[in-house]
């Protein structure tokens, strides 16, 4: 009877607010972490490992229960498969292999059955992130077993001699703040947390003082969120599909389009906020002093707020968002490709492995694509601007900073919103009319850099600088 009466207020209060009943749940299951961390600063922090371990196991486990009910035992699957590998196959590539192959597969056939035609909240969620984590750990396990002067700096950070225990690995993968929707942490970070090491310098039964950086989190995070309902009043994935939107006169269409990338982000920037928050409280944020002494609570930032809201090239968007995928992408991915011998085709191949992480629709592919087309024109763009005297010259007029400045903040806010229209529409009909919506802007601009206006620079700049010589 309790158990439909909370079903019942949860559908009641979901309706009232206008949102979906999952959706809700997974909003809760973020704040939840919060009391969680209390909790364990309280009545658990420098005490036994192992119970710590049960403490997060438990919490975890039972959170992602209530939200996806038995078919939270996937993940359990998954983790235990992965202690096996690790236990039978050890430090090896084999693996490695073994294990990246399972955890992939096990989460693309969970798409395949379970996908729709929009986002969905169900267990193929805590899923992806549980897949890179545990694809970390077997990478850190193998880097482990490897001669040092092999490994880069990170990945000696990262390395693990010793396999991690059954509740090492569940406690890891369960950790009740981080378990939904992330972030990413390594295993060693979750070790040295729970073992006592980002505690106060004089005891190690002191949880540090991360409460007011926590709090400050939270209230961002909750910021970005009434920021997110609110621009949802002006723009929506709907109204960008409407004949209404295709009439709008350009200027403020490519105003409504970047007002709408700013709604799409905002949805995962305020939820990765109140995530970090609470994994601050806990105290596994810990990320060493500054030069004064104070401790830095930076550790598992996942947005970086003062480059993001500055931002004036797409490169920065790289640097500033969804920040731990993009380290594991780069830790674990794009160097590990390095026997390629290109950096080109790495950084494409790991797009399009974030492409397949994400799942089977088609706008995932196009947005990673349109990544890739966008930051080589940056980098085409800067290659020519340097190779000629002039342009170096002219570019940097003091007097023409601010105005570029501008522009290149306009630039970078309106095709922010072009690039997301795949990844927030997903289907291939869904997408193309919007882009058709927008009179086909980011093609214009994008795809023909390369085949039009590049050939075309190059040649008027080679021709001057030849006629130049011969004067």
């Amino acid at each position: 009877m309790s158990e439909e009466t909370g079903g019942g207020l949860i559908t009641n209060f979901s309706k009232t607010i206008g949102v979906t009943e999952p959706a809700l749940k997974l909003i809760l299951t973020v704040f939840a972490g919060y009391p969680l961390a209390l909790i364990h600063r309280k009545y658990l922090y420098g005490k036994d490992v192992s119970l710590q371990h049960l403490f997060f196991i438990v919490t975890g486990f039972a959170l992602g229960y209530w939200n996806y009910g038995k078919d939270i035992n996937h993940c359990v699957l998954t983790i235990f498969f992965t202690y096996c590998t690790l236990l039978l196959l050890k430090g090896t590539a084999i693996c490695v292999a073994v294990i990246f192959i399972f955890t992939m597969s096990h989460l693309l056939i969970g798409y395949l059955y379970c996908s729709t035609d929009s986002y969905d909240i169900n267990w193929t969620m805590p899923q992806c992130i549980l897949v890179l984590r545990l694809i970390g750990v077997a990478f850190d396990y193998y880097d482990g077993h490897q001669p040092p002067n092999t490994l880069s700096a990170d990945s000696k950070k990262l390395a693990l001699q010793k396999r991690p225990s059954l509740l090492e690995l569940f406690g890891h993968s369960f950790f009740p703040a981080a378990f939904i929707v992330g972030p990413q942490f390594s295993m060693k970070r979750y070790l040295q947390f729970v073992g006592g090491q980002y505690s106060k310098k004089d005891t190690i039964n002191d949880p540090p003082d991360c409460i007011e950086p926590a709090v400050q989190r939270l209230c961002l995070g909750i910021g970005y969120l009434i920021v997110f309902q609110t621009l949802g009043m002006f723009v929506s994935d709907e109204y960008l599909l409407t004949d209404e939107f295709a009439n709008v006169n350009f200027f403020k269409k490519m105003l409504l389009l970047g007002i709408w990338g700013k709604y799409t982000l905002y949805k995962y920037i305020s939820c990765w906020l109140l995530s970090e928050g609470a994994c601050i409280m806990f105290g596994l944020a810990y990320d060493g002093e500054d030069e004064k002494g104070n401790p830095k609570w930076n550790g598992v930032e996942n947005i970086e707020l003062n480059i993001f809201e500055n931002i004036t090239q797409f490169q920065d968007y790289v640097k500033s968002f969804n920040v731990n995928t993009n380290k594991w992408l780069g830790q674990y991915v794009y160097k590990r490709l390095k026997f390629l011998g290109n950096r080109l085709i790495s950084q494409f191949v790991s797009l399009m492995f974030l492409a397949v992480w994400h799942g089977f629709h088609s706008g995932y592919y196009v947005c990673f694509m349109f990544e890739f087309i966008v930051i080589y024109m940056e980098r085409d763009i800067k290659s020519i601007i340097k190779s000629d005297e002039r342009l170096t010259k002219f570019f940097s007029d003091p007097r023409l900073q601010l105005p570029i400045n501008i522009i290149l903040r306009l630039y970078t806010f309106i095709f922010m919103g072009w690039c997301l229209l795949s990844f927030g529409l997903l289907q291939f009909n869904r997408y193309m009319l919007a882009y058709k919506n927008v009179n086909y802007v980011g093609i214009i601009l994008f795809v023909l850099w390369p085949i039009v206006y590049a050939p075309i620079i190059r040649f008027v700049l080679k021709k001057f600088k030849k006629n130049r010589s011969t004067e």
